[in-house]
């Protein structure tokens, strides 16, 4: 599933094309892409809409629309927003959005998503419960607002207002693995199985490590560690493994080549040589180093 990385370099490639655009037309292909829509249809009720800006927190992407209501896209497991000159197609596509730009003219953008666990929606936006910026939004400033349904979302580490006092709390009060605290994204928002594994590793952390049994220092330190593989994927475009996870122009990134432990099963640690092992976690696995990361 893209994590913080891949749904920044989505949200970055669009915003200097649909910031200020004007949605012109609206071509739904598969309505599976709309379930999480309610009230009017999609179709009408986002079509002479102009989109003031383009938000992320953690993996969940919106478009703050001039009415006071937002299109918020979420992209599952394989969702992909292809940015497009009108005409072009897109295997996959599921909803298509013709727009037009002061600037850069008619544009589309493809909504395309292989497996439909993503999808897009209308949605009301809601005052932060800190009165904080919503989101990431680039260089510009977010309203101090959220789509209602990412209200239970955390803000990421790369958030300025992420409160490492309140994670750091909430980790040592914890009898859960630290790994199972990574992910739960209303703890700390944006990371996946990849990266929660690349930072563990990074901080020589057991991934089932109870987190009653760490101490502050070793929480700022996977803070640290966290925010470093988070800065690195992003300069890298992302982590692809396959045609699924790309950029608004359909490019790969490449942070997979630069990946220590997710992925490397039985390959050798790249710290102290020994393989790297896999174990089954919640329907999925963890990649660790048994030797670099014991359990405490």
């Amino acid at each position: 599933m893209p994590e913080l990385p891949e749904v920044e370099v989505v949200r970055a490639g669009l915003a200097p094309a649909v910031t200020r655009a004007t949605v012109t037309g609206v071509d739904v292909l598969d309505r599976r892409s709309l379930r999480r829509h309610v009230g009017a249809p999609f179709e009408g009720d986002l079509t002479g809409r102009t989109i003031e800006s383009a938000v992320r927190r953690g993996k969940f992407l919106w478009f703050p629309l001039d009415d006071g209501r937002s299109l918020v896209a979420h992209l599952g497991m394989s969702g992909q927003m292809l940015l497009r000159r009108p005409g072009d197609t897109d295997r996959f596509t599921r909803v298509a959005l013709g727009i037009e730009h002061p600037v850069h003219g008619e544009l589309l953008v493809n909504f395309a998503d292989q497996r439909i666990f993503g999808g897009l929606a209308i949605d009301p936006l809601v005052p932060t419960v800190d009165g904080r910026p919503g989101g990431h939004a680039g260089d510009a400033t977010a309203d101090p607002v959220v789509p209602e349904r990412v209200a239970h979302i955390a803000r990421d580490a790369l958030d300025p207002h992420f409160d490492d006092h309140a994670f750091d709390r909430r980790v040592r009060n914890s009898r859960s693995g630290i790994k199972r605290i990574l992910l739960d994204q209303s703890a700390i928002s944006g990371i996946g199985n990849i990266y929660a594994d690349e930072s563990l590793w990074a901080a020589m952390i057991a991934p089932e490590q109870p987190g009653v049994t760490l101490s502050s220092a070793q929480v700022e330190l996977l803070l640290d560690e966290v925010r470093a593989v988070l800065r690195r994927a992003l300069a890298e475009g992302g982590t692809s493994f396959d045609a699924q996870y790309v950029n608004v122009n359909g490019q790969a990134g490449y942070f997979a080549h630069s990946l220590n432990a997710y992925g490397r099963h039985g390959k050798p640690c790249t710290r102290c040589g020994s393989p790297i092992v896999r174990v089954a976690f919640a329907n999925r696995s963890s990649h660790y180093c048994p030797v670099c990361q014991p359990l405490r």
